[in-house]
């Protein structure tokens, strides 16, 4: 009885063609990894709803009035999202967005921006600049930076918008008049 073994090249060309596979299916595991943190943030952003929901309920229908922290500053400031809604969300995991490399939340406080434009107004009269805006027509909170951007060039944030609704959108960038 014969046995018969593996030669080196045969045993190179296997490793070769699981080379090449693995190759072809990373960019696309990246990809599925990107949009799975792309939903979670999605899912925060739609908890930041809820909890800005109660707190309406609690406060009169009025938003409530929270500035955005900046970046490598020392200024306090004491009505940040976490410490406004902190109550309401409950886990302050929520204002991570699982796609912050930057390091926005750790810096922060909040992977998230509140659109400060509507500060104190009445939730059910929603104005930017003196002019009348539809729940649908106005963001609430968005991602801070473009960090989803894994899913390819121009691909933008997430929203939470007044009437609820959380929507992903890719950004434009326009090309100036030509003269």
């Amino acid at each position: 009885m014969s046995r018969r073994a593996f030669t080196l090249i045969e045993l190179l060309v296997v490793i070769v063609v699981i080379a090449l596979l693995a190759a072809l299916l990373l960019p696309t595991l990246g990809q599925a990894t990107e949009r799975a943190r792309s939903t979670a943030c999605l899912s925060n952003l739609k908890q930041m709803g809820v909890a800005l929901r109660l707190y309406l309920d609690e406060n009169g229908n009025r938003m409530p009035v929270m500035q955005n922290r900046s970046r490598g500053t020392n200024l306090v400031i004491t009505n940040a999202i976490a410490d406004v809604l902190g109550r309401q969300l409950g886990n302050p995991a929520v204002l991570h967005c699982p796609s912050d490399r930057q390091r926005y939340f750790e810096d922060t406080g909040s992977s998230y921006f509140w659109n400060f434009l509507l500060n104190g107004q009445p939730a059910d009269s929603l104005r930017v600049m003196g002019r009348p805006v539809k729940e649908n027509g106005i963001a609430l909170f968005a991602d801070q930076l473009e960090f989803h951007i894994a899913r390819g060039p121009g691909k933008g944030k997430n929203y939470l918008y007044a009437d609820g609704a959380v929507k992903t959108f890719s950004t434009v960038e326009l090309e100036p008049p030509t003269p």
